[in-house]
């Protein structure tokens, strides 16, 4: 199935927001695999499928987890969301033909990300964050230029703001989140010790 094929298909899965939100994320993936010498094809590929599980129902999507043998998380179980980025990957390979281990593997952790991502994961837990749709984040302007510049600092500004975020809206924040932020925080410290030693 070539990508247009996939986005016609695409289009009847998603509402019209989130069909315009994906064509933003294929866009924006497109654009970073160029600047972090990612292949192109597979990063718009990922970015346009990243969420073609969103817009089932959450029981909807506890239901297809369960039943194509997908583990469910408790957190996971408290907030079926997050099953969509794990779900999305599945219904990837599935029903739009995608074999590449590498674009089903940074569709399946878009959401959170997870440590010691490759650059491909990278580019696409960022490009759904930054893509010129999205409603006004707080300091957005800043984390995009971040993406093309210092890609891991950019995402441990993400996972700040989403994490902050999160803090004061609900009581279930998925632990790989945190295991992300963490892992890249002190990620950026070892990267900023050897740039001083540098100097």
């Amino acid at each position: 199935m070539n990508r247009q094929e996939m986005r016609e298909k695409l289009q009847k899965k998603l509402t019209d927001r989130r069909f315009e939100h994906s064509l933003g994320v294929e866009y924006v993936s497109g654009c970073l695999a160029m600047v972090h010498g990612v292949n192109v094809e597979k990063a718009l590929t990922a970015g346009l499928l990243h969420d073609c599980a969103k817009c089932l129902s959450p029981e909807e999507k506890i239901e297809r987890c369960t039943k194509n043998n997908l583990p469910i998380s408790e957190c996971e179980y408290n907030n079926p969301e997050l099953l969509h980025a794990k779900l999305g990957a599945f219904y990837a390979r599935e029903k739009y033909d995608v074999k590449d281990p590498d674009i089903l593997s940074a569709i399946a952790c878009h959401t959170t990300g997870k440590p010691a991502m490759n650059m491909l994961e990278k580019i696409l837990f960022v490009a759904d964050y930054i893509e010129p749709n999205r409603k006004p984040l707080k300091e957005i302007e800043e984390i995009r230029k971040e993406a093309f510049t210092d890609i891991d600092k950019c995402i441990v500004h993400i996972l700040k703001n989403t994490l902050s975020y999160l803090e004061t809206t609900t009581d279930d924040t998925d632990p790989m989140s945190i295991d992300t932020y963490n892992y890249y925080v002190a990620h950026q410290s070892v990267a900023d010790k050897l740039k001083e030693d540098d100097i």
